[in-house]
Formats: structure tokens, C-alpha cells, sequence
């Protein structure tokens, strides 16, 4: 398994392989873990090459404490990594070699996508998302790259960001991986403690029953109940409740007909921000 930090080392090192039936990026922040690992198999088994960079993204942390706390565990992630796969390219490199001499931003136009949920109260960050994103695609130049859906805005940021730039690479989404619980699995799930981690399963119990209610009831009421369930639990704090249309993420009006909708929550589990959603229909 190959291990590099720099921009010239995988140019050199993916300029001499032939792609055969196509090269797959992963595109990580380290702390990996089997919802990672699924990407990663599923990478493997679509393209002879696979690239996985693992790279903490300061443009897109809005909070300074929440990138100082972020877990940085290259070892490990190199050995889970190597639990799959010794063909894995590993990408990891500094800030320095990302940004150069300025850490900053692009802005980019994505019809609203990134005005709503996530965008409204992490400001700034798809911006710092779609940076680092476009930054491994035209250094990589993947067939296909590969997101999770757990973090759905993100994946419909990415796929529209491609379109508006012209990027020739297919953004697979694949599906959310859960612990037994239900819980999504998060590298942030490793800052909840035992009691909070087994309280934090509650958000997907809740979504599901939302998905149970959004079958007979208005969007507006299924909201109105995920409120109120959250109210109850006084560990578990409530940012958002959204359903939203899933191609736009606009919020749903009124339910239509051949139109799919999903349900978006972000909630805190002490300190720690956890995010989850589901198709609901």
C-alpha cells in the first residue's frame, strides 16, 4: 500500500498504471471507519485503481474547536485500509501542499442547495467543501468518486458543483452504514460517551417513525411531532428538522405525486454534532 503526501508523487505514481476499467476516489478526512470502508469496497470492486485521500479540510469548519477536536488517526485508518486492500493509493497531504501559502475558499453558484440546513448554520462550509473537492478531482482525475448518504446535502452539493464545471467523473452515492443501534456511523461517533452514543440512537428511532407518519400526514405535522419527541429528551438537542424535496432540498410545500422526499436532522448529543436523514418514500 502506497502512502503518499504529495501532489507530484501521485501524479508520478498514477501517470505509470494503466486505468484499465477506471480509477475510483475516496475522498476522506481520516478517523475511518466502516461506513468509509464501504465506499472503499465498493470502489474497489468498480475500478482497478483506487485512490483514498485523507485530509482534514479546515475551509470547511466554521468552528475552530470543532477542527481542533477533529480525530487525526492515520496509522489506524492506514491499517483498516490495509484489512481490505494492500492496492489502496493512499493521499495525505498537508495544508501546505492543498492550499500553498493561503488557506481560502472558492465561492461557487449551486442553485441554492447550499443556502439550506448545513449551509444556514455552518456558513461558509460547502464552499470550503466544494474547494477541496474540485482541488482532488482535477488532481486525481477519478471515473468515479464515491460519497456517502449520510451527509446528503453534501453529496447533491458535489454532483451539482460537477455539472456547473464541467468535471468528466461520475459521484456515486452510497447508501448510510448504521451501527446496530442505528446510529449513522460518524467519525465523531468516537467523542460520545457510552451513555450519550446509546442516547444518540433516538435520532434514527425518530426518523424512522417520521418516515411511518409522512405516509398519512402533512409534512408540516410529521415536523411539528419530531420536534416535540426531541423536546423530551433533554440530552439530545434538536438544530433542525427538515423534509425537503431530494433533488432541490427545497422544503416541501405540499406533497406531489412522482416527486421523492427526504427528511434532514441535525442534532447535538452533548457537544457533539451529529447529522442523519432518510428517504421517505
Amino acid at each position: 500500500m502506497l502512502l503518499l503526501k504529495t501532489r507530484k508523487d501521485l501524479i508520478s505514481v498514477l501517470s505509470s498504471q494503466s486505468k484499465g476499467k477506471g480509477l475510483g476516489l475516496v475522498p476522506t478526512m481520516g478517523a475511518l471507519h466502516q461506513g468509509h470502508m464501504a465506499l472503499v469496497k465498493r470502489a474497489l470492486e468498480e475500478n482497478d485503481q483506487v485512490v483514498v485521500s485523507i485530509f482534514v479540510n479546515p475551509t470547511q469548519f466554521n468552528n475552530a474547536e470543532d477542527l481542533k477536536k477533529y480525530p487525526k488517526t492515520i496509522q489506524a485508518d492506514r491499517a483498516l485500509l490495509g484489512q481490505i486492500s494492500d492496492e489502496i493509493i493512499i493521499f495525505a497531504p498537508s495544508i501546505k501542499e492543498i492550499y500553498s501559502t493561503h488557506v481560502h475558499s472558492n465561492s461557487y453558484d449551486l442553485d441554492g442547495l447550499d443556502r439550506v440546513m448545513e449551509g444556514a448554520f455552518r456558513e461558509g462550509h460547502f464552499n470550503g467543501v466544494g474547494t477541496i473537492v474540485e482541488a482532488l478531482l482535477n488532481l486525481v482525475k477519478p471515473d468515479r468518486a464515491y460519497f456517502g448518504e449520510k451527509d446528503f446535502q453534501q453529496l447533491q452539493i458535489v454532483r451539482k458543483l460537477v455539472e456547473n464545471r464541467h468535471i468528466p467523473v461520475e459521484i456515486i452515492g452510497c447508501p448510510i452504514v448504521r451501527e446496530p443501534s442505528g446510529l449513522a456511523l460518524s467519525s465523531r461517533n468516537t467523542r460520545l460517551s457510552k451513555q450519550l452514543r446509546e442516547e444518540a440512537a433516538f435520532i434514527y428511532k425518530t426518523l424512522r417513525m417520521a418516515k411511518d407518519k409522512f405516509g398519512t400526514e402533512s409534512a408540516q405535522r410529521v415536523t411539528e411531532w419530531v420536534k416535540s419527541q426531541f423536546n423530551e429528551r433533554p440530552q439530545l438537542t434538536l438544530e433542525y428538522i427538515e423534509i425537503t424535496d431530494e433533488a432541490t432540498l427545497t422544503p416541501i410545500q405540499r406533497k406531489q405525486k412522482n416527486k421523492k422526499y427526504r427528511a434532514f436532522v441535525a442534532v447535538y448529543a452533548g457537544e457533539v454534532r451529529l447529522i442523519d436523514n432518510i428517504a421517505l418514500n
